[in-house]
Formats: C-alpha cells, structure tokens, sequence
C-alpha cells in the first residue's frame, strides 16, 4: 500500500462523541492514514485534544458545552491570537508528541508532515475554524450515529466514571479534608441523562452539518448505521474520498472486525426506546426519525 510521498492537506474525523469516530480512525490508520503517535484509547492524539481543550477555555466551552467557542471564532483579535498560538505549537517541539520521534527529527513540523495525515477529535466539530485557518484544504470526513443510541452510550459510561470514583472517594474519604481534589466525580452531568445528551448531539450534529454544506465535495457524511450494514463498500467510500492507494484485499482484512450488531443498539433499552418515540420529529432533523 502507498499512500503518496508528497505533502497532503490533513483529513479530520468529525462527528458527535460515541458515534463511531473511533472505529473509523482506526480503519484509515490501518489503510495508511497517520493519526498521531500518542494516542487516547479512543484513538485521539493527545497533543490535539489538549490543544481543542485549551481553545473552549479561551471563551469558557468545554466538548459537552461547545457553543461558546463561538465567541471566539467571532472575534477576530482573538481569533487571530489564538490561530498564532496554535501554529506555534504544530512547528515547535511539543509537536513530538503527535508526531513521533522518527517524524519528528524527518519533518520538524506538524504542516510539514509527508503522505496522507490527519486526526479525530470531536471536538474538531466546532473549532474547525481556527483550524481551516491554519488547514484550509483540509478535508473533513463526518460520522453520523442515532442520537438515542449516542445519548444512551453517553450516560452508560457516565455512570461507570461515577460509580468508579465514587468508589475511590470512599476508599480514602480519610483524607477529604486534607488534599484538595482536582477531578470531578464525573466527566459531564450533562451527560447524565438521555435527554441531555440528545440535546448535546443535536449541538453537533447541527455544527458538522454546517460545515457539511460549507465544505461541498472537501465534506464527506457516512452514517454509523450505513457503515455498519456495508462495511466494506462505505469504507471503500471513504478511502476514495481520501485519496488513499488501497486494494480490496486490504479494505476486506481492515473490516473484519466491525460488529454490525452496534446499529440501533438503544432498541435493547425500553426506556431509551421512548425517548426516541418521544423525540421523533428533533431526530427527523438530522435524518433519523423513522
């Protein structure tokens, strides 16, 4: 497989948390797409999340509270500081840790990286401007996911954070008045519900969405469910709109392990089930309402 030798524009996995994001960057790391070389379980470059996390401080977002990143991409003094700051740290030598030692001393530079390239991170979803600033060929590929199947997997791991630092608390609720702690008992109360989470996909959904029509043939949309059912011929989609020199042989072997049994998992749920029926038109919105 070869996938160029030449600078390329970078591709950015978008789409709403637990929507399938993950197993796609990890499919296109496997056809030759580098996706970073320290990387978060859920297959995000540490350095990029940090930095997506450092931009929704600028204006007191966070990835479960991201609209008011709109308030920096907005404002233009701002903006521009924090897109200087932002090339500063892709060319400086905190750029190891997406890189890797051996790119690294090769390239000296995130924009300068040789073959295809590129990163998932939800959080892209809303401050993708301030990175078409720095990228602006960049292609963004966009993973869809039934709402209530996302909300559902939303709360569930919410409740396994809760109950393990829970835990942890009470392990050592000796020393509560001694250290202060530095996390919360969980990641995102707004989470904690369906309902919520609905409402935070709706957020993103609405976001890539724009950037969608915005992007016209540099956006690709591929439904998780889509995926799923068709693994080999949406992933073959997707290597096509990436620009990346793969044969059958190496899509089939890449799409072994994908578990159709993930679609519409919420239906196992009655009470994730009503929230659905309950929410049909806002769902109708974003395509998922039958």
């Amino acid at each position: 497989m070869s996938n160029g030798t030449t600078r390329r524009a970078p591709i950015f996995v978008l789409g709403m948390h637990r929507s399938g994001t993950t197993m796609v960057a990890r499919l296109l790391d496997e056809l030759g797409v580098f996706m970073g070389w320290r990387l978060q379980g859920d297959h995000e470059p540490i350095f990029i999340v940090k930095l997506n996390d450092w931009l929704f401080s600028q204006c007191g977002g966070s990835w479960d509270r991201p609209l008011p990143i709109r308030d920096l991409i907005g404002y233009a003094p701002a903006r521009a500081l924090a897109t200087d700051y932002l090339r500063a740290q892709l060319a400086g030598p905190r750029a190891l840790s997406f890189l890797g030692p051996g790119r690294f001393f090769r390239h000296r530079g995130i924009d300068r990286i040789i073959g295809a390239w590129g990163w998932k991170d939800p959080r892209s979803t809303f401050t993708l401007p301030l990175w078409l600033d720095l990228f602006p060929e960049a292609r963004i590929l966009h993973i869809s996911r039934h709402g209530v199947d996302v909300a559902d997997s939303l709360r569930r791991r919410h409740e396994k954070i809760l109950a393990r630092r829970r835990a942890r608390f009470e392990k050592h609720r000796r020393l509560a008045g001694f250290v202060a702690k530095q996390a919360g008992f969980t990641t995102s109360l707004r989470v904690a519900t369906l309902e919520g989470g609905l409402a935070l996909w709706e957020e993103y959904m609405a976001e890539a969405g724009r950037h969608v029509e915005a992007l016209g043939t540099r956006a690709l949309s591929v439904r998780f469910e889509d995926f799923l059912a068709n693994p080999e011929q949406e992933l073959t989609k997707i290597a096509a709109f990436c620009e990346l020199s793969v044969s059958g042989t190496e899509i089939a072997r890449a799409t072994q392990a994908v578990r159709p049994e993930r679609a519409y998992s919420f239906l196992q749920s009655p009470e994730a089930v009503r929230i659905a029926e309950r929410n049909l038109a806002r769902l109708g919105e974003f395509g998922y309402g039958a």
